[in-house]
């Protein structure tokens, strides 16, 4: 059908990121949807100082391994220096560049040298002709398991915007392409120190980009949003994604079985 990446921001315990992954799981199992879980094992790129940024780096990365044993499914997390590459690739099967990260040539390579899989997120600063660089260090390490995700690109400074123009721009890298349908919808570098959010548009990203050819959604999804320690402004709640993606399945067996003619 196509690709989910979806999970929690952060690793905020050592129980609920199983509760919903398996709930994940179950709605993937039944809708054929390629499950990928996602969550960071700890946030290196906050704007507050206060802000929560994870129970401890073992601790939150044996967390993720046991998902992934236990529901025999991939794993994603984030890295922010070389140094840890290596370490999280010990426990994953995904290792993703954050978007202000993805210019970060020493980073790339690390990753590329794990052999595991590497999803690198648009900057937003950058046009999407330009991710054919990122995706060329990685290359340089002899990985080709390469995804590339876009999250919006700046509208002033508080707002982003999705421009689906990148989505058939990058995949002439040969890249699977993401559309990230939560992070899109950010209102960042509020005077709180906090980011804002509209989630209110996150089935509306999510229907556009199935229906332009994405391979796949980047869903950031919490039972509770509202007490979600990271991101809480811009996640989708548990109980709303099945409804989702049973839309965006409808959309994909749509294009499908069409006859769509390219003129």
């Amino acid at each position: 059908m196509f690709t989910l990446i979806a999970g929690p921001c952060v690793v905020e315990n050592e129980s609920e990121p199983l509760y919903i992954a398996e709930y994940i799981q179950e709605i993937c199992l039944q809708y054929q949807i390629n499950f990928i879980f996602k969550a960071s094992y700890r946030k290196a790129n906050r704007t507050h100082l206060d802000s929560f940024q994870g129970i401890g780096d073992e601790r939150a990365l044996n967390v993720l391994r046991n998902i992934k044993e236990k529901l025999q499914i991939p794993v994603l997390t984030d890295i922010h220096t070389p140094q840890e590459a290596d370490i999280a690739a010990e426990y994953v099967d995904w290792l993703q560049i954050p978007a202000f990260l993805c210019r970060q040539t020493d980073l790339l390579i690390a990753a590329g040298k794990t052999g595991k899989g590497v999803n690198i997120k648009k900057g937003q600063f950058l046009s999407p002709e330009s991710m054919i660089f990122a995706v060329q260090k990685v290359q340089s390490t002899g990985n080709q398991q390469i995804m590339l995700t876009e999250r919006g690109s700046f509208f002033g400074y508080q707002d982003l915007v999705v421009d689906f123009r990148s989505i058939p721009i990058m995949q002439q890298t040969g890249c699977s392409v993401i559309v990230d349908c939560t992070h899109s919808l950010q209102k960042p570098n509020q005077s709180s120190g906090v980011s804002g959010g509209d989630p209110k548009f996150i089935q509306t990203i999510s229907r556009a980009a199935i229906a332009v050819g994405a391979e796949g959604l980047f869903i950031e999804t919490h039972p509770q949003p509202s007490r979600a320690l990271s991101d809480a402004q811009s996640m989708l709640p548990l109980s709303e994604l099945k409804p989702l993606l049973s839309i965006c399945c409808q959309i994909k067996i749509a294009l499908n079985s069409s006859n769509l003619k390219e003129y």
